[in-house]
């Protein structure tokens, strides 16, 4: 089955415990425990950029999520987390996902986008590493990336990662 065959569409409240179900099947245990959460705590995701990935039976595939944060002073957008149902991997479902949120994000306004993840994999999708921007600890900097939603929207933006409070 090829990518195309799903339907890409706004994540639903009816939809939270599948795709919550999905992130505890694709994550290992104690994946709340990490410091992206923490950034997400009591904080609503940007609901238009929680996307699901729907086969042809309805079934959540895949799902992703994006959440406000501060960079600096200044909005950026984190991405995640994003997967994929293990029997739906290799089928380019996550590509799919990752470059409507991109589009959606550009649509809605927003100058840049940021994630942890690994630069090989990402880079194909313009992330890149965000050299004098911190993740609250124990993230691995070299895994902190960042995408230009906007010409130069990262260029000058240090400091730590912040939870948005508005």
């Amino acid at each position: 089955m090829q990518a195309t065959s799903y339907t890409i569409e706004t994540e639903k409240a009816d939809d939270w415990w599948e795709v919550e179900t999905l992130y505890d099947l694709s994550f290992a245990p104690g994946r709340s425990a990490l410091s992206s959460y923490r950034l997400r705590d009591d904080i609503n995701p940007v609901a238009a950029l929680c996307l699901v990935a729907r086969d042809p039976d309805d079934i959540v595939a895949g799902a992703v999520r994006n959440w406000p944060v501060r960079v600096g002073g200044q909005p950026a957008l984190l991405l995640g987390p994003i997967a994929v149902h293990p029997t739906r991997q290799g089928e380019g479902l996550a590509a799919l996902l990752m470059l409507r949120c991109i589009e959606l994000a550009k649509d809605m306004g927003w100058a840049r986008m940021m994630l942890v993840g690994d630069q090989p994999y990402y880079g194909r999708f313009g992330f890149r590493r965000l050299d004098g921007v911190k993740m609250p600890p124990p993230t691995n900097l070299d895994r902190t990336l960042g995408l230009d939603l906007v010409g130069g929207a990262w260029q000058g933006v240090e400091g730590p990662v912040e939870r948005a409070t508005d």
